[in-house]
């Protein structure tokens, strides 16, 4: 299931800017903040549309791979999507996942990061999660923005952001 999407008429992020500031729940019901990482790790914060869905399970498979990796690097990684904490510990579980899932139910998170987008499918508009991808450094900066993220082979691409950190 592809959409297509006109990135030239939202609002997105930019590399340079700072990161926007956020505090959501976590799979275990625990307040994440992304203050809490300043000063001491990077984090690789991914959009993606839904819990156990093909292109979603891909993606959180080849972080999951790589996370010896990023951690290597001082990196956390922290998947986002509008699922809630039950439904992300089921996708966890399922999949023996080591990232951490954020429930944006609100939808405030993938707002402030641009990531809520009117997409296209044959013919019918609706909004929805654009898969998105920030690399925020330890400052809080973001070092890389990617929209519009195709799922195979990239956690891999982004280690390697990390590693040019």
């Amino acid at each position: 299931m592809y959409f297509t999407i006109n990135l030239e008429t939202v609002f997105m992020l930019h590399t340079g800017e700072a990161a926007p500031t956020f505090c959501t729940l976590n799979q275990e019901d625990k307040t994440v903040c992304l203050d809490d990482f300043k000063g001491h790790q990077n984090v690789i914060l991914y959009f993606y549309p839904k819990d156990d869905t093909p292109g979603c399970t891909i993606e959180a498979n080849q972080f999951t791979e790589l996370a010896d990796e990023f951690a290597q690097h001082d990196t956390v990684i922290l998947g986002v999507s509008k699922d809630d904490c039950d439904s992300h510990r089921q996708f966890i579980s399922k999949f023996g996942l080591r990232v951490d899932l954020l429930a944006d139910t609100s939808g405030e998170l993938c707002d402030k990061y641009g990531a809520w987008q009117e997409k296209e499918k044959n013919g019918e508009k609706k909004m929805g999660i654009v898969r998105s991808t920030f690399v925020i450094d330890k400052t809080g900066k973001l070092v890389h923005v990617e929209y519009g993220v195709n799922p195979e082979g990239h956690a891999r691409a982004m280690l390697e952001k990390v590693r040019a950190v």
